[in-house]
């Protein structure tokens, strides 16, 4: 994947929403990008996270407790807030097509993190927005 492509879907991630284009130059420079099988869990509901992803290509099935409750495309993403917390994951995240997929460890955030405290004002920024309620 070109480094620009990369770059627009990290631009698209509600939590690097204040990120410059710079800044989202410096978030994909550390993100792989990986091949999956269909059939392949991504997240498993209760496991520590430890990484956050983006769907590049491909589709996937979101499960709570066992039920559906969503269904990714293209695109979508899934772990950005226990890439943050390191909190234990939502849901069961699982491919239902071959898929590609961007991915940034919790290693690789959190040295970027420390090597760039503008990025990490503005996920802080990001996360603050989330949190607000709508009503304000």
């Amino acid at each position: 994947m070109r480094k620009d492509a990369k770059v627009e879907m990290i631009s698209r991630v509600p939590l690097f929403a204040n990120c410059s284009k710079r800044e989202l130059a410096e978030v994909a420079s550390v993100a792989d990008e990986i091949d999956v099988e269909s059939g392949r869990e991504l997240t498993r509901e209760g496991a520590v996270g430890r990484e956050f992803m983006i769907l590049v290509e491909g589709t996937a099935d979101v499960r709570r407790k066992g039920r559906k409750v969503a269904a990714l495309r293209s695109g979508d993403f899934l772990g950005e807030i226990a890439l943050v917390s390191g909190g234990p994951r939502t849901a069961t995240v699982t491919t239902t097509s071959p898929a590609r997929l961007l991915v940034l460890t919790d290693r690789a955030f959190r040295s970027l993190l420390d090597r760039s405290p503008r990025i990490q004002l503005k996920i802080l920024q990001a996360l603050a927005e989330r949190l607000r309620p709508a009503s304000l």
